[in-house]
């Protein structure tokens, strides 16, 4: 492979004498994201080739291998994960039916939401691949980008307030980056759709101007992709855009988090900028570590797409290309520290970059249940159990939600909670919304859904998740019924906290900003960790490296008595493990027993 180009810089000088990464020649050999995918898809073979398999991600697509159906002996159950992108989860009435058609033709009966407010199908054979992402793509909707080391999903604030207009403007603005971003070659509409190029919404002129407007080395010269280059990103890149005060999204967690900053009027001024958040990690790698993104600066709405441009272009141009377990934009941060980075992002921005501005104290909404929009109609959250909308015994959501969107054509928004808002009701058909759930077992009212439930999240994992070390999705509701016991028995029925699973390091349910996180580290085990905030603006940290699904009770009893026992007026069991410190909780376990 030849060394990597860019527009201003190489990869960084600690990577000069080493070769770069196989995924960097892949993607250099690709012609831009068609090969070998396309070659491979004309194949009539139950799975693309490893290096296929990587590019394929880019496309919005992981290859999976259901571990449930292996047989020794014979080929793994080959299957595909789709997932869309859905700037701020916005779903139209058409595309919701269309995936859910598409679920039941192609997929595994189910439909899963995201925590970056997307959907995933499971199960997709290869080849209804191709009939799938057409599906989608004719229903104003796309998977492209929604993998791969490219920006994925925008979001944003799911809550419709039409009379709040910062959250209008966050909506409006993770769309437009989202735009702004996408890749442009037209290799996803050659392989998916023989090269007709569906257009759902035509983007504005001002983000189409800003993708060739340069700056100081923001933009490559004669490519196809003038953000990204031959080379893309040296890894995923994640941006959310938010009000202040909302932390729905956990921007902490982002690589770029833009904040709406209005006037005393409510028009548009500006954003503050955060840059630098990830959670991945590798077990027993202490170089790689889950991090809090730091404020950057204020930028005025005209300067906007530049300050993106050129946080992508400083990661794209300075990001590890050789380790991709260090190539993360929190990683050059850290590496460079905060100031640095500034000082670079300054110079693709071409202009001083003015201070950040103040915001009031960041607060988790879930926004579940009924509420008015703000334009004499409704919105209504419907909780999701870990984001998979199926039909289940008496549960049966696939089939109410599918019967509100066909009667009502209503649009959705999924939630950064795995959870879907349905919008646009009109006050005479919130009955008609009310009884069809009802009818199929939906619970609408907040209150009646345990608390520990409503605020959980955990990852698919088992059996599909190639990374998957043990079970996520299917082991906590049983955890949390655990859990919940545990505090009834001890007096603590009516205490609830943010309990997220996933199964492997990786944090997609970003565990590592739980007040009690279980990850994955060793079959039916996982690691522990405590003290984060119960809005996610604090990381918590990993207390017990390998904790077995057996002995949740008698490892968390002891803590939770000592929480009762010791805790300040009104405090969180993340804020109380944070203040007293792993010490004192080790110490008084010890002492308990």
């Amino acid at each position: 492979m030849s060394d990597i180009k860019t527009t201003d810089q190489s990869a960084p000088s600690r990577n000069k004498n080493r070769k770069p990464s196989k995924v960097e020649g892949l993607k250099e050999r690709s012609n831009f994201l068609r090969e070998p995918v396309a070659s491979e898809l004309l194949q009539e073979t139950t799975h693309f080739s490893e290096d296929a398999v990587q590019i394929l991600k880019f496309h919005g697509s992981y290859q999976q291998d259901n571990r449930d159906n292996r047989v020794k002996g014979q080929e793994k159950d080959y299957q595909f994960m789709l997932r869309t992108t859905s700037p701020g989860g916005f779903i139209p009435p058409q595309l919701y039916l269309t995936i859910d058609k598409l679920a039941d033709e192609y997929g595994n009966h189910t439909m899963r939401v995201t925590t970056r407010q997307g959907f995933q199908l499971h199960g997709i054979l290869k080849k209804n691949l191709k009939a799938a992402i057409a599906g989608m793509v004719k229903s104003m909707g796309s998977t492209l980008s929604a993998c791969g080391d490219v920006n994925r999903n925008v979001m944003a604030p799911p809550a419709p307030f039409k009379n709040r207009p910062e959250y209008q403007y966050a909506i409006e603005y993770a769309k437009n980056i989202s735009d702004l971003l996408k890749p442009q070659t037209g290799a996803y509409y050659d392989i998916w759709l023989d090269g007709e190029k569906i257009i759902s919404a035509e983007e504005k002129p001002e983000v189409k101007a800003a993708r060739q407007t340069n700056g100081k080395g923001s933009i490559v010269h004669d490519n196809p992709e003038p953000i990204y280059g031959t080379h893309y990103m040296p890894r995923k890149f994640k941006v959310c855009v938010t009000v202040p005060g909302d932390n729905s999204i956990d921007l902490y967690t982002q690589d770029l988090t833009l904040v709406v900053m209005t006037d005393n009027e409510s028009k548009l001024e500006g954003f503050n900028v955060f840059a630098g958040g990830g959670l991945g990690k590798t077990h027993n790698k202490e170089e790689t570590f889950a991090r809090m993104a730091d404020p950057i600066c204020y930028v005025t709405k005209d300067d906007v797409y530049e300050i993106v441009k050129a946080v992508v272009a400083t990661q794209r141009d300075y990001g590890d290309r050789i380790d991709r377990r260090h190539a993360r934009l929190k990683y050059l941060i850290h590496d460079w520290g905060v100031d640095k980075f500034r000082s670079k992002v300054e110079e693709y921005f071409g202009k001083s970059l003015t201070p950040f501005k103040e915001l009031p104290e960041w607060k988790y909404q879930d926004f579940l249940g009924w509420h008015e929009q703000g334009d004499g109609k409704l919105f209504l959250g419907v909780s999701i159990e870990n984001g998979r909308i199926k039909d289940e015994g008496p549960l049966q959501l696939k089939t109410a939600l599918r019967k509100i969107v066909q009667q009502l054509n209503l649009p959705i928004r999924l939630t950064p909670h795995h959870n879907a808002i349905l919008f646009d009701i009109e006050l005479k058909e919130k009955q008609v919304v009310q009884e069809i759930l009802e009818r199929h077992g939906v619970v609408t009212e907040p209150s009646k859904i345990d608390s520990l439930v409503r605020y959980a999240m955990a990852c698919p994992a088992m059996p599909t998740c190639g990374l998957a070390v043990t079970e996520s999705e299917r082991a906590i509701p049983g955890i949390l019924e655990r859990i919940r016991s545990l505090l009834d028995n001890i007096g603590l029925e009516n205490e609830h906290f943010v309990v997220r699973m996933t199964g492997c390091p990786n944090g997609c349910a970003r565990p590592y900003m739980a007040e009690l996180g279980f990850v994955g580290s060793a079959p039916e085990s996982y690691q522990v960790w405590l003290g984060g905030s119960p809005h996610q603006t604090r990381l918590a940290l990993p207390y017990m490296e390998r904790l077995h699904h057996n002995d949740i009770e008698t490892q968390l009893e002891p803590i939770f008595v000592f929480f009762k026992q010791s805790r300040q007026t009104e405090e969180s069991f993340g804020d109380f493990c944070a203040r007293v410190g792993f010490n004192a909780i080790s110490e008084f376990v010890s002492r308990w027993r």
